[in-house]
C-alpha cells in the first residue's frame, strides 16, 4: 500500500488523474471503476483538463460503485447525474460504455445480477474509491460480513447524514442502495483510495494501520496488491510520520 500526501485536494486530484493517464494510455480498452460524492469532483476536474489537453477518452469504459434506490436517473443528487455533471459530458467518453446501476429497477434482484454480469465482462483497470466516515467503500457499509457481490445495501445513519447535505432535508436522503461488492472491488488491477479532510483522519488511520475487519470495510484494501491512497495534510494528520513522511517526501 502506497500513501501520497498532497498539501491540498487540488493537487492531490491531479496526481490520481495522473495515475488514471498511465492507465488509459496503456490499454487499448481501459476500464476505469468510478466513484461519486465531493472526494472524486477534483480527480473529475483534473481528469476532463487532461482530456482538453489530448487525452482521448473514447476507448474508455467507465463502471461506477453505485447508485441510490428510487431517484431517477435525472434527479439532480442521482449518481447517474453526477457523473454526467463531472465527467460524462464533458469528455468524449462514449455513452454505450458508461454503466451505473439502475436505482429505478422493477426487479432489484435482477439488476444486481445484471450489474454483476456488466463487472464481469469489463474487468477493472483501476478502481477509484473514496471513504465514508464509518469506513465504508462503495456503499458496503461496515457488518459483520461483506458482501463479495453487487447488491441491495440499507444504509446506516451515519451515512444517511453525511449525505444529507446534498439534499433540501433528511426525509429526501434515499435510505437504500445498490452497490459493488467487495470482491469486484478487490478484483480491480490497480485501486485508488482518496480521503480529505480532517473528518476523515480517524477513519484513515484505522483503514492503512489497523486489523483487517468488517465492520471498516475499507481496510480490506490492505489485502490487495496495489493500492495507492491519496491524502490531503488534514485527512494524513492521525498517521505515524514514518508512514507518512516517505509519500510526502515522495511527492
Amino acid at each position: 500500500m502506497k500513501i501520497r500526501i498532497f498539501a491540498n485536494p487540488h493537487d492531490a486530484g491531479i496526481y490520481a488523474a495522473a495515475l488514471a493517464e498511465v492507465v488509459v494510455a496503456a490499454k487499448s480498452r481501459p476500464v476505469l471503476g468510478l466513484a461519486t460524492g465531493a472526494t472524486p469532483t477534483v480527480f473529475y476536474d483534473a481528469l476532463v483538463n487532461l482530456h482538453r489537453c489530448g487525452l482521448d477518452m473514447s476507448p474508455v469504459v467507465t463502471v461506477n460503485l453505485d447508485e441510490y434506490i428510487g431517484l431517477p436517473t435525472d434527479h439532480g443528487q442521482s449518481y447517474h447525474a453526477f457523473m454526467q455533471a463531472h465527467l460524462f459530458s464533458r469528455t468524449n467518453l462514449a455513452p454505450e460504455n458508461t454503466h451505473v446501476p439502475n436505482g429505478m429497477a422493477a426487479d432489484l434482484a435482477a439488476e444486481c445480477a445484471r450489474y454483476d454480469d456488466v463487472i464481469r465482462r469489463n474487468p477493472i483497470d483501476l478502481q477509484v474509491l473514496g471513504i465514508g466516515v464509518n469506513g465504508h467503500i462503495g456503499f458496503n457499509e461496515p457488518d459483520d460480513l461483506l458482501l463479495s457481490r453487487t447488491h441491495v445495501v440499507q444504509l446506516r445513519q451515519e451515512t444517511v447524514a453525511a449525505n444529507a447535505r446534498f439534499f433540501p432535508r433528511m426525509e429526501d436522503v434515499p435510505r437504500r442502495a445498490i452497490t459493488m461488492g467487495v470482491q469486484a472491488i478487490l478484483q480491480a488491477e490497480r485501486i485508488i483510495l482518496m480521503a480529505f479532510g480532517e473528518e476523515k483522519a480517524e477513519i484513515v488511520a484505522r483503514a492503512v494501520l489497523g486489523d483487517v475487519r468488517t465492520d471498516v470495510p475499507a481496510s480490506i484494501l490492505q489485502l490487495h496488491r496495489d493500492v495507492t491512497v491519496v491524502l490531503d495534510l488534514q485527512s494524513a494528520r492521525l498517521l505515524p510520520e514514518g508512514k507518512a513522511g516517505s509519500a510526502r517526501e515522495g511527492y
